[in-house]
């Protein structure tokens, strides 16, 4: 007993020594992760920012953020602006994109803000949209379990695997398993289906209760909550609008980037400094737009960017260019591809700016004929994509029935999303404010430019009132110095003949003169 005592005492004190050692290198690994990552934020705040950033440059870098209508800007507003050869090749597939193209003047990717290190920042301008963190997860959900349950046609993984395989090797164009963060994503949920299925049909689960929770039918799909908390969203979903604007996702150009966004993963407190680099990178940007308010934000859209890009393409070729744009404006085609569905809420806290915009009367007169087209092109085009898109979603949807998504989730999963995504949360808020300032800027300009027409005007009137008064008063003539009266005309006419008769008779008394001599 007396010798057992020593012994634990030894024991506690090693313990409390190990301890002590594990605690500084926390202290230690903590202050090195934060070095890091100030190192970083630093230098990226520092970079050097365009002097006009209101002006369109030569390239437009769509940044699209997944899951907030981008696809519908692509298809239905920039494809019909840019032609087919002004288009980065192989936008959305970083391994394969060609920057050097001298006549590329678009890039739309899901590629994070890293890209700019390989474009000409100066001549650069970048555009994009955020939406409700809450609503871009649940989106991301759906659509992970919407394009993974196409392949259960297949009897196996196996198959589906090998088939999906063929059929990109012989293709041209950029897959849905080649874009992120879906190369990731939809295999993932891809192999979770077949195993829930596999289980099912060997009796693992002989029998099925429907569930109330449409996001929560475990025999059939992963659930909702299971997802969230899996370490495959922690690292490329939460918080994935501030680190894609960052420029820090697990696809990112910059060589530093995953040392940063692990340091920034094990010690959230080191988040605020991404969000900062975030937030600074939107307030430099041509435009940013906000899902929830989707028909004023493509009106500003279509004023902000798509009148510019108009005007760009009027200088460079008026002619061809302008006869393109009619003839994208008159179709309503588009590649299917991954199309975004609307989940949009009908409450946002931008209703002024809402309101103004989503009138559509914002332009001035020379632009409203070419904003027309754009709008009623852009309202055709998203009609025939969302119709594609709910055939697609609900013949996907029923390989893997009865779960279904009807956006109604439990409380403490709503809450544990909204923790999770804390920097997109403060992103977003950052992202109205800005959407705001947009639109007082746009309606500012309208003011002024009616203000303008008034003056126009004024002076139109004041003109034709002047002319007015002159046909009824015949007398009156005008010459450079202003008005003159009749009988001033008279005199200066009777001045003149008289000079002339004197010139004259001078010129015959000196002929005469010549003569007698």
């Amino acid at each position: 007993m007396g010798s057992a005592r020593p012994v634990a005492l030894s024991v506690l004190l090693l313990l409390l020594v190990f301890e002590s050692v594990n605690v500084i290198s926390n202290e230690d690994e903590f202050l090195k992760c934060q070095r890091i990552v100030r190192k970083w934020s630093d230098s990226s705040l520092n970079e050097k920012v365009k002097e006009d950033k209101h002006t369109l440059q030569n390239l437009l870098f769509f940044l699209h953020v997944p899951r907030t209508g981008g696809r519908t800007y692509f298809h239905c507003f920039l494809r019909k602006l840019y032609a087919n050869n002004s288009e980065c090749p192989r936008s959305y597939d970083k391994l394969h994109f060609d920057p050097s193209k001298s006549d590329c003047r678009l890039l739309a990717t899901h590629d994070d803000y890293s890209m700019m290190s390989r474009l000409p920042k100066e001549k650069t301008s970048v555009v994009t949209i955020l939406r409700k963190p809450v609503d871009r997860v649940l989106s991301t959900y759906e659509f992970a379990v919407e394009v993974a349950a196409r392949f259960l046609v297949h009897p196996n993984l196996t198959s589906a695997t090998q088939m999906t395989g063929r059929v990109r090797s012989k293709s041209t164009g950029v897959s849905t398993l080649d874009i992120w963060p879906w190369k990731y994503l939809v295999p993932w949920m891809r192999k979770d289906l077949f195993s829930r299925r596999d289980n099912r049909m060997h009796g693992v689960l002989k029998e099925f209760k429907e569930s109330n929770d449409p996001y929560d039918v475990e025999k059939i799909v992963m659930p909702l909550h299971e997802f969230i908390n899996d370490p495959v969203a922690h690292e490329i979903i939460h918080n994935g609008a501030t680190f894609q604007v960052a420029g820090l996702t697990n696809n990112s150009c910059l060589p530093d980037a995953h040392e940063v966004r692990h340091c920034v993963r094990k010690y959230q407190s080191l988040g605020k400094y991404v969000l900062e680099v975030a937030k600074k990178r939107l307030d430099d940007m041509l435009y940013v737009g906000l899902t929830e308010d989707h028909k004023g934000s493509a009106t500003m859209f279509a004023n902000v960017v798509g009148v510019q890009i108009l005007s760009q393409l009027q200088e460079l070729s008026p002619t061809v260019k302008k006869a393109s744009f009619n003839e994208r404006v008159l179709s309503s085609s588009f590649t299917e591809s991954i199309h975004d569905t609307d989940h949009s809420e009908n409450s946002t806290d931008e209703d002024e700016v809402h309101q103004f915009f989503s009138t559509g009367n914002t332009k001035t007169r020379n632009e409203t004929k070419t904003v027309g087209q754009l709008m009623e092109s852009y309202e055709v085009c998203i009609s025939s994509l969302r119709k594609t898109q709910a055939r697609r979603r609900t013949a996907s949807l029923k390989r893997v029935s009865p779960a279904n998504f009807s956006k109604e989730i439990p409380e403490m999963v709503f809450q544990q999303i909204i923790s999770l995504n804390n920097l997109d949360v403060e992103l977003y808020k950052h992202a109205q404010t800005i959407y705001v300032q947009q639109g007082k800027r746009l309606v500012s300009k309208k003011v002024e430019v009616e203000r303008q027409k008034k003056i126009s005007l004024q002076r139109a009137k004041h003109l034709v009132s002047n002319r007015v008064e002159m046909e009824r008063q015949p007398n009156i003539f005008i010459n450079s110095y202003g008005p003159i009266s009749w009988n001033e005309y008279s005199l200066s006419i009777a001045v003149l003949l008289l000079l002339v008769l004197i010139i004259v008779i001078v010129k015959v008394r000196r002929r005469t003169l010549k003569l007698k001599i």
